[in-house]
């Protein structure tokens, strides 16, 4: 363990972690919570950090510091570990704060890499996400199939089932996740590390995601826990950030279910140093808004429905959002079956995002309606039925965008697609894939099929899929008879 402890602190001094002045207090940190006595220092090259904090997690398990070597107690334990080394949080805020007087993107750079450094964004795992881009009629659009997540061992999911209900910290975004100790519900967050910010003079925190689904995918969240709610101090707040960080974009989920985020129950935005091909999609046809002919509107040629707003007053801008918001919210046509409530039940909202774009403050208001029915319990506009063999969950933010957050299951499941098709086999008659053969069925005789090529046939017919995904989403179907929907729209505003 000497070996090992010299190690960790020499990576803590690489990285800037841990000052020469407070090595021995590290080390003898590092002694107790081993429960060692003494130390002598070693000199051994530096490897990965995730190979020294499985080896020293493999020790705990060995000498009974965990109670079960299981992925949970094995991340609870290691974030400890590192938890020692990472600093306290004035000194991380004081040295951001420093950087940003000095540059918005320096700032950022060390966050994000400080993040990592510290093993809260845990790049031996988000290594593993399978990521392409595709080639489709509304740009290049992005692929993950989510693997960095560990799965959760039984044995887990049976003692966390045994353990009194805590509210603290009331939830995943709440800023008591700093330093705190995590349970086996509750993800530890010794390393995690969150910087204050003012939004129209509000307070807020920004950290990144630990499970970064792009670059920089950063999470900005209340200081207080209260609910999501899209309105007029919401577009203010989002261009307000990007006039801090011109090179982030800032978005929300919705605030409504089914079309909304996970965690509707505090209000947060997300965002990153990412360009989504949305933000790359032209104007489709330009409008004017009377009162408001100062801000460029028009349509975007994109699966969803899309306003986008240009303009250089975050106070105008903002405000002809929320007045387009307002319109949405109270719309109804129930000849493009949107209805903004039925039996009292809101079913209109936006999915809002902001960039900057040059010196314009640029909006994208993605219209969308939660709406149900018998046949399509799951949401009218939600993906169908027949799609959900790649993806049945919630179209949230970084969906609209255009990245897909793809479930782990298919990464197996394409492996054995794959083989499958190359051998032959009726894809109907094996257990574990045939949810997908009715869609192999509709593009198999397209191709020249060999082993060289499956791959990225397979992962172009997933990104099609994804793109009908996307389609289903949109309130206004990209066919005459929705434009012209959409145009109705238009005219009240």
């Amino acid at each position: 363990m000497n070996e090992l402890i010299s190690e960790l602190v020499g990576y803590g001094i690489e990285k800037g972690l841990v000052e020469e002045d407070d090595k021995i207090y590290v080390i003898n940190r590092l002694l107790e919570l081993f429960r060692l006595d003494s130390y002598t220092q070693t000199d051994k090259a530096i490897r990965q950090l995730s190979e020294i904090l499985s080896d020293m997690t493999d020790y705990a398990a060995e000498h009974g510091l965990i109670p079960e070597n299981t992925n949970v107690y094995r991340d609870l334990f290691d974030t400890k570990i590192m938890g020692i080394l990472t600093p306290a949080p004035s000194v991380v805020r004081a040295k951001f704060t420093d950087l940003y007087a000095k540059n918005p993107k320096k700032a950022t750079d060390f966050y994000y890499q400080f993040s990592q450094d510290t093993n809260y964004i845990r790049k031996d795992r988000v290594a593993r996400d399978k990521k392409w881009k595709a080639d489709t009629q509304y740009g290049k659009i992005d692929i993950t199939i989510n693997l960095s997540k560990p799965e959760k061992d039984p044995r887990d999911i049976a003692r966390a089932a045994t353990q009194a209900k805590n509210d603290y910290p009331k939830c995943l975004l709440c800023a008591e996740n700093e330093g705190y100790a995590g349970t086996l519900s509750h993800p530890a967050r010794q390393n995690h590390r969150i910087i204050p910010i003012k939004l129209d003079g509000q307070d807020y925190y920004m950290q990144y995601s630990p499970y970064v689904y792009y670059n920089e995918h950063c999470i900005v969240f209340n200081a207080k826990h209260t609910p999501m709610k899209i309105d007029e101090a919401v577009f203010v707040k989002l261009l307000d950030f990007v006039r801090q960080f011109p090179h982030y974009t800032l978005g929300s989920n919705a605030d409504l279910p089914i079309v909304g985020g996970s965690i509707l129950s505090h209000d947060h935005f997300q965002g990153g140093a990412y360009t989504f091909a949305m933000a790359e999609a032209p104007y489709e046809y330009m409008f004017e808004i009377a009162g408001f002919e100062d801000v460029t509107a028009g349509c975007v040629k994109w699966p969803l429905s899309v306003i986008r707003l240009q303009g250089s007053s975050i106070g105008r801008l903002a405000k002809v959002s929320d007045y387009i918001l307002q319109k949405w919210r109270g719309y109804t046509d129930e000849e493009a079956f949107i209805f903004s409530e039925t039996d009292g039940v809101p079913h209109n909202t936006i999915t809002p995002i902001a960039r900057m774009n040059g010196n314009l403050y640029e909006m994208d208001l993605v219209l969308r309606n939660n709406i149900t029915t018998e046949d399509r319990p799951w949401g009218v506009y939600h993906p169908e039925e027949k799609l959900h063999h790649i993806k049945k969950e919630n179209i949230g933010l970084i969906e609209v965008m255009g990245l897909a957050v793809l479930p782990s299951r298919l990464k197996k499941e394409m492996d054995i697609l794959a083989k499958a098709i190359i051998e032959g086999k009726n894809i109907h008659d094996i257990e574990e894939i045939k949810i997908h053969a009715d869609w192999v069925d509709e593009w198999l005789d397209s191709y020249d099929i060999t082993t060289e090529n499956i791959e990225s046939i397979i992962q172009k017919e997933i990104a099609d899929c994804f793109v009908q995904v996307l389609e289903c989403a949109g309130v206004y179907k990209r066919t005459e008879k929705g434009f012209a929907a959409f145009k109705r729209f238009l005219s009240v505003l």
